[in-house]
């Protein structure tokens, strides 16, 4: 069982807690032997060939104010990697509250052509206000209830009002030549179903073939419906899959597949950023309608809606649930969503600039000239620029477990060897929870950890070198060592 389901903090203010860190992190600098690193995490990193000081930590009882129990390396600005979303999702829930919901009005904006049944003459607008999770299901919803009103053909267009978020066009690939990786996925006012595709992959044995099957539907593409099995040993083995079946994606309206796929890899799910993203909304709204049988006689654009009451809203999952998701499997569009959100909400517009001056007020009223220095660059933490320091985000967790948010803020975290992106931690499994970081030069864990005397510590964990990845069972055996809190291991460490 989760620990959190064990263990409740003590409530107090955000202030008491920021102040309360602030002195313990200051006395937690004199003790020598708490700048120490254990002996099995300087061993980890060690065989990883890290030097020590790419590590920064900070281990600290969430309880009073006692000194850390270790800090290294604590002051200095590293990469984050997606622990930058730990700070997105706390500004969310103290702005906006865990009860906040996305709305997306929709208009039927003209009249009912006389003596017809289900013709409406002119368009259907829907505007976009930052919906992190309008995923198929729920546009499906959001089309059926424009059905129940009556509507059968739409005799004008589709419109579609992005306006409320302004963000400038990119390149997917840019970050990391990873144009296909769902993470890779911009931002927008109106993103439907993440601008994915699902490809589902299903060995049929008896006729030597894999069924493939997409999701959502996209007009007028084709997608290969079946790719051969393979044959020898490569059908006995499920390494690289993917690659096996040589995907050529270049022409966005014919998504082939020219390789194989081996039987032993029993069915598989492929999610796959559409490579035109441009075209992913005219391609998903005009495929549905007509799956559901509707008619459409003009075409899907971009417009601006009517300033008149919407026809009816659609109101997204709480940002509770959306944190769940944002934190659990680190969802990097999500997570730029609700970055954009909180400009929207605080300036108006949903642009960077905005929402990174947000959160920097955010963080300054907090945590004065640290929260003022901080480097953000995006809420996502999928970012070469990205700097806070490992202190910076022990505070942060400190005043969490103290504030009314802690119960909504934990649950959001991935369990340690239970779920989400800790699934495969090799540390004790249930002991803590957790956020992950993972870019090219950055592995990383925030969260906290329940030790072995009913404490709840806090814990950061921050490897910035090339050779950052070889460093996770560094980072493993430094939950391990935090949830042992016995004599015997601050003894080892002097």
């Amino acid at each position: 069982m989760p620990f959190s389901a064990r263990f409740t903090p003590c409530r107090h203010g955000l202030r008491a807690a920021a102040a309360g860190l602030a002195i313990g992190l200051a006395a937690s600098a004199a003790p020598a032997q708490m700048r120490s690193l254990p002996p099995e995490v300087a061993a980890a990193l060690d065989r990883a060939k890290v030097p020590r000081e790419a590590l920064s930590v900070v281990v600290q009882d969430v309880a009073g104010n006692a000194p850390a129990r270790l800090t290294w390396q604590a002051q200095t600005p590293v990469n984050p990697a997606s622990l930058m979303k730990l700070f997105t999702t706390s500004a969310a829930l103290d702005l906006l509250g865990p009860a906040y919901t996305w709305d997306t009005p929709v208009w039927l904006q003209g009249s009912w052509r006389a003596g017809s049944r289900g013709v409406f003459d002119g368009n259907l607008v829907i505007k976009g206000t930052g919906d992190p999770k309008l995923v198929m299901e729920r546009l499906w919803l959001l089309l059926r209830r424009v059905q129940q009103l009556g509507v059968r053909e739409i005799h004008g267009d589709i419109v579609l009002d992005r306006s409320a978020f302004e963000v400038p066009a990119q390149n997917p690939a840019d970050f990391d030549g990873e144009a296909l990786r769902p993470y890779n996925v911009s931002a927008d006012a109106l993103l439907l179903n993440y601008k994915s595709v699902s490809l589902t992959f299903t060995p049929d044995a008896a006729r030597g073939i894999a069924l493939v099957s997409s999701e959502p539907p996209l007009a007028g593409v084709s997608i290969d419906t079946r790719v051969p099995l393979a044959t020898g040993a490569l059908s006995t083995t499920c390494n690289d899959w993917r690659s096996a079946l040589q995907a050529d994606f270049a022409d966005a309206k014919q998504l082939r597949f020219k390789g194989s796929y081996s039987p032993a890899c029993g069915e598989k799910l492929w999610p796959v950023a559409y490579p035109e993203p441009a075209a992913y909304n005219e391609r998903l709204l005009t495929g549905l309608w007509s799956e559901m049988g509707g008619q459409l006689s003009g075409r899907v654009r971009d417009g601006l809606a009517p300033d008149v009451p919407p026809t009816f809203s659609v109101s997204s999952p709480t940002l509770l649930e959306v944190i769940r998701d944002i934190n659990k499997f680190s969802n990097n569009v999500m997570a730029q969503q609700l970055f954009l959100t909180l400009a929207l909400a605080q300036r108006g517009v949903g642009t960077p600039d905005n929402a990174r001056e947000v959160m920097r007020q955010w963080l300054t009223t907090r945590y004065g000239e640290a929260g003022r220095t901080a480097l953000i660059d995006n809420g996502s933490g999928l970012s070469r620029d990205t700097r806070v320091s490992a202190q910076l985000l022990a505070r942060l967790l400190q005043d969490l477990a103290s504030s009314t948010q802690m119960s909504e803020l934990m649950s959001s975290l991935p369990v340690n060897g239970v779920d989400g992106t800790m699934k495969r931690s090799k540390s004790p499994p249930g002991r803590a929870h957790l956020k992950t970081g993972s870019l090219r030069d950055v592995t990383a864990v925030a969260g906290y950890v329940l030790t072995d005397s009913g404490h709840l510590c806090l814990l950061v964990g921050i490897v910035n070198h090339p050779n950052a990845g070889a460093a996770r069972p560094a980072l493993d055996a430094l939950i391990d060592w935090a949830a042992h809190d016995v004599p015997g291991n601050l003894e080892a460490m002097k």
